[in-house]
Order: structure tokens, then sequence, then C-alpha cells
């Protein structure tokens, strides 16, 4: 297994920080500042507000000591690479829209003088903050976008934790590979999908998959997120009638969606999400039964943690702090931030530059995650190779894993709507 940082490069840095003053450097207990960019008002503001609960309980077991949980940093206060620094996070509101999220991106860069930027949950926000972290040379760790065009932009400061949108589709057709084995007729799947980065990308995605494993998209719908009423483009999907429906959307337009799909009696047997918005606990409050028999994919299971103590320690100390179950997105930000520690912890700096190799030497193995990955490691293109995903179905107002079968805890329902009879 590689070493974090190599020991000489790991020297190097220290030698360079206690030579530097207090410029760019840090120096011993100074404290770490780190930028949290998410959407915390406007549309998605409760997603982005789950996602922030996930990076400041990330920041309290590094700051605070938690011997009692079985992961980097948690023992002991602060860095101890940086003479027991703390880390400071300090939030950006996108308020869901990339332009803003790059004016965040400058204001916090240029005037709060981060190390690194952590964020954005949505792609198309994720995309433009990324970029102009880019031009400003500094590290940009994405914890919960998965468009798979993001990194494909051959960017140099930029690192996702997460799985992308491919991984996800191939673990979602894994799992109707074996429903097939089962006996279920599936010969045709379509898409529904936002007229987004997010939305656009997973759906070409889909489509890509789908033709590998030989099952033709039959309708490929985008609708507009901002939209009053999905009717007429549930209408559209109904008259192909696939026999899977994978739906990308966030929060507001997955309610409205299953609200739809109701009041026109329409119920395909199968509807496969992209997590975002059908992981955000309003979806299934908002909803109440009518949420039951919907499957996501997921790169966090709150089943599969409890079956790794420092994972489920960590989902209690969550539910303890806010008074919520600990989420897939919540989970992937709490990721990010104490990989983002590691690494500054690593390199023994916030420089720039030693940070992103820190980064780029990083290696967690997965039993030192909450995930259930093979661990964080990244690749030149900065996405972590060790990302994985489940697929889970809502049964009784909560979602239970079905899939892959070792990890699964219980049999999924198909099709979806004998969930709710």
């Amino acid at each position: 297994m590689r070493r974090f940082v190599s020991i000489t490069m790991a020297l190097a840095l220290v030698v360079g920080v206690a030579a530097c003053g207090d410029g760019d450097e840090a120096g011993a207990g100074t404290e770490v500042r780190l930028a949290g960019l998410w959407p915390l008002s406007g549309p998605n503001a409760t997603q982005g507000t789950d996602v922030l609960h996930g990076a400041e309980l990330a920041v309290d077991i590094v700051n605070n000591d938690h011997p009692g949980v079985d992961l980097p940093l948690a023992p002991g206060a602060g860095l101890p690479g940086l003479g027991g620094a703390p880390i400071k996070l300090i939030t950006g509101d996108t308020q869901g829209k990339p332009e803003v999220g790059a004016g965040e991106v400058d204001r916090l860069v240029t005037t709060e003088k981060v190390a690194a930027v952590i964020g954005s949950y949505q792609s198309g926000v994720t995309l433009t903050a990324s970029q102009r972290a880019e031009r400003l040379g500094v590290p940009f760790v994405n914890e919960a976008s998965s468009s798979v065009a993001l990194t494909e932009r051959g960017l140099k400061w930029f690192f996702r934790t997460g799985p992308t949108d491919e991984t996800f589709a191939r673990s979602m057709f894994d799992y109707l590979r074996a429903r097939q084995a089962k006996g279920e007729r599936i010969g045709t799947v379509g898409v529904f999908h936002s007229n987004d980065q997010f939305g656009n990308d997973g759906a070409g995605v889909t489509e890509k998959v789908a033709a590998e494993i030989g099952l033709p998209v039959v309708v490929n719908v985008a609708f507009d997120p901002t939209a009053a009423d999905l009717a007429s483009q549930v209408t559209q999907v109904r008259a192909k009638n696939p026999d899977v429906l994978f739906v990308l959307a966030y929060t507001d337009a997955a309610i409205k969606l299953m609200k739809t799909l109701d009041q026109l009696a329409y119920h395909p047997p199968a509807l496969l999400a992209y997590g975002t918005g059908f992981a955000d606990p309003a979806f299934a409050s908002g909803l109440g039964e009518l949420a039951d028999g919907v499957s996501t994919r997921a790169a966090w299971s709150g089943e599969i943690a409890a079956k790794r103590p420092a994972a489920k320690t960590v989902a209690e100390l969550f539910q303890q702090r806010y008074g919520a179950p600990m989420t897939e997105n919540s989970a992937r930000a709490f990721t990010a931030v104490l990989a983002l520690a590691q690494a500054i912890d690593a390199a023994g700096s916030v420089e720039p530059a030693a940070v992103r190799d820190a980064l780029r030497a990083l290696d967690v193995p997965g039993e030192k995650t909450i995930m259930p990955w093979t661990g964080i490691r990244f690749d030149g293109k900065g996405q972590n190779t060790g990302a994985a995903g489940v697929v889970e179905q809502m049964l009784d107002g909560r979602y239970r894993v079905v899939h892959p079968a070792d990890l699964a805890s219980t049999e999924a329902v198909w099709p979806m709507i004998r969930a709710r009879q």
C-alpha cells in the first residue's frame, strides 16, 4: 500500500513550514481555513444543509479528541502534522447557481484565504466553481457531484472522492441483470432527467451502459427543473411504457414526479433514481407512502454502516448532533473533508501545491472510511478509483439495501407498486 506521502517529502514540507512566516503557510497551532461551498438557500437548501452537517461533523472529529472513533485524525485534537492546528470551515452559499458558486470561490480564496475548497453538491455548480479554483491554483475537493464530465476536463487541482454516474449506472444495470436472472421481464428502459449538467450527463451515461448490455432506451425525456408541472413529460414516458424508468432529479422535481405518477395512475414496474433528490430526507417525509417502492443508487447506506464500527459510531454522533439520520449526502461530505484533512496533515502545509501533491499520494483503505468502498485513491484525472455504489429501495418509509446480494438486507419488491399495497 502506498504511503500517504513519502517521508522525504513530508520532512521537506515541514521544514518549509518552519522556515516560512505567517504568509501562505500554516505554522504550529495556526487554524487551517477550508471553504465549504453548497446551496444553503434556494430550492436545494435542504440537501445543502444536510451536506454541510456532514462536513461540520468531520471538522469536529479532527478538532476534538474522539478516541472511540476508529478513523484517521479522530484520536487527539487538531492536525498533528501542523502542530495540532484546528480546522475552521468557512461556508459559501451557491444558491444553486453556477455563477454564484464561481463568485464565492473568488471570495473564499482571495478574501477568506482558504487553503482548499470542498463542494458544491450540484454538478452544474461544481463545474464552474472548480474551474474558478483551477484558475486560482487552489485544490477543489468534490464530495457529491457525480457527472462524469467533471473529471474529463484535464484539470490539475480537481479531486472527487465519490463515485461517478457511470459507476452508479453499472451498479444499477448489474441489479437489473440480477432481477432478470430471477425471472423479471426487463426488455426496455426509459430515462427521465433534468435539463442541466447533472441530468444531461447522467442520461448520456445511462444510454451508453444500456447499449453495452443490449437494453434499448425507448424514451428519453428532459424536463425543466423549475417547471411547475410535469404531466406532459410523464405522459410522454407513459406512452412508451418502459420496463424500468431511470430518473435524475433534485428534491423538488423528485417529489413532483412521484405525485404526478400517482395522479396519472401510471406506475412503471421499477423506478431507479440517481440519488440526489431521492436521497434527501425531505423526499420521504414529503411523500409518505407514495415514496415506497422507489429504488436509488447510493454511495453510502446506514444499514451497511451499522456493520462497520467507525461508520456506526459516526452515524450515531450525527443523529445526536442534528436530530436526523445521516444520509448519503452528509456521509459523502464527511468523507471528503476527512480525506482533505489527511492530505493537509500529511503535507504538513497549506501551500496549495503541497496539498495537491498530498491528495495525489493519498491512499486510505476502505476500513478507515465510513463508506462501503475499497478506499480513497485518486487517479490522474482526480477521480477516486475506490468509490462504489449499492442499490436501495424505499420500503415502509426507509431505504433498504437490495443489491449487491452480499450486502443486501432484504429482497427487492417488484413491481414497485406492490410496496404500497
